[in-house]
């Protein structure tokens, strides 16, 4: 503590400098923050919830149907307990921007494949009832003002109807919430029935086949071995399939438009080294116009050590300062962003994100500081003095 004046003077040399090298920091920091959090929810372990659930889909493509058909053979496989189907139908409601996942389900047996999602009796059953029905989760009824009786129009932005035109209806009989707070994501989506769906939709567009099935297994530890027994079914036919943990086909789903893990890391490397590279810039620098200075500590008794640790710490203060800055903005404005995005960018900060970060500070603190501490270090102060 003694050398914390000196460090506090070292810092506001040049209160500029200092300020616009701490807000990089900061933003740098809330980038990765908010990345961060976006990857950890992707490369997050499966939890319990779905664990015993396997999604049986196309082998090519996600988005290439699968026959209706294959409903029965799937059924007899041993291991298999239950099975259900789904569609993605990808509708918009009014506006574009009001995107949110829509699905065509099977409602005799989908409620019952997914126990996480809790809908009152009565709204079951009129679901099973209205062939027009569809149900939709708390968070989105609240976030458009549904409530059970309206009419809810979506735009086909795939599927068109028989009549060519693109305008589906669907009456409101429930809406669902969530066992689990942790699931609160699966709040923002609608769900409606297959068979009005299948028997609306554009003949081209190939009636009779689902998206992908859904399947309950006896036993999670045999999931290998009842996914080989469903594939091979299906090998070398027209429609060959791949059998998958929930999990892993979701991952699937989204990195559609890349590999989320790969391109975040990709940003995250290019953020940090133009960091390094800027930071390194300001430390040589402040350290180069101190060198007289630096030479009088060691004059009155500073140990190379003792200047070593002064230089050390100057950047890491800056680095702690701005790193934490940033790590806690992004926590904060996570929320923010949640809700910005109907609910799409649900993601948190997560201990690992915290942890990460640290690690982060203290390496750059150490790559950007050390190179002008050994500089200081090897002061002669005999040239330091006389200007050289």
């Amino acid at each position: 503590m003694k050398y914390l004046p000196l460090l506090v003077a070292a810092l506001l040399r040049r209160k500029a400098r200092t300020l616009l090298t701490m807000l990089s920091v900061t933003a740098a920091f809330a980038l990765f923050g908010m990345l961060d959090a976006v990857r950890v929810a992707f490369e997050a372990p499966e939890s319990l919830i779905g664990i015993d659930r396997l999604i049986v889909a196309s082998r090519f493509s996600i988005i290439q149907p699968l026959p209706l058909g294959y409903l029965s053979r799937i059924q007899s496989v041993a291991g298999v307990k239950a099975i259900t189907y789904a569609n993605w139908f990808g509708g918009v409601y009014q506006d574009p921007k009001n995107f949110f996942p829509n699905f065509a389900v099977d409602a005799d047996t989908y409620l019952a494949m997914y126990p996480e999602l809790v809908l009152p009796p009565a709204e079951r059953k009129a679901f099973l009832d209205t062939r027009t029905g569809a149900i939709v989760g708390q968070a989105l009824a609240e976030q458009f003002g549904w409530k059970v009786g309206d009419k809810i129009p979506l735009q086909a932005t795939i599927f068109p109807r028989k009549d060519g035109s693109n305008a589906w209806t669907f009456d409101l009989v429930g809406i669902y919430g969530v066992s689990d707070p942790a699931l609160r994501g699966l709040e923002r989506q609608m769900l409606f029935r297959w068979d009005y769906f299948d028997e609306g939709r554009d003949p081209r567009y190939r009636p009779g086949t689902v998206g992908w099935y859904a399947v309950r297994i006896d036993d999670p530890t045999h999931a290998s071995r009842v996914a080989g027994a469903i594939d091979r079914q299906f090998a070398n036919s027209a429609d060959e399939t791949k059998t998958q943990s929930e999990r892993d086909f979701q991952r699937s789903f989204a990195k559609q438009v890349g590999d989320i893990g790969l391109i975040v890391t990709g940003i995250m490397g290019a953020v940090f080294f133009t960091l390094l590279l800027m930071t390194g810039n300001a430390m040589s620098q402040s350290i180069r116009e101190r060198i007289p200075e630096l030479a009088v500590l060691k004059t009155i008794g500073f140990s190379d050590l003792a200047v070593v640790g002064l230089v050390l710490a100057e950047s890491g203060a800056l680095l702690v300062l701005g790193g934490v800055a940033g790590m806690a903005l992004a926590w904060s404005t996570l929320p923010a962003v949640r809700d910005l995005s109907a609910g799409q960018l649900d993601v948190t900060m997560q201990p690992q994100s915290w942890e990460l970060g640290l690690c982060l500070i203290f390496l750059i603190a150490l790559a950007v500081g050390l190179p002008p501490a050994l500089k200081a270090k090897r002061i002669s102060i005999v040239d330091a003095l006389a200007g050289h």
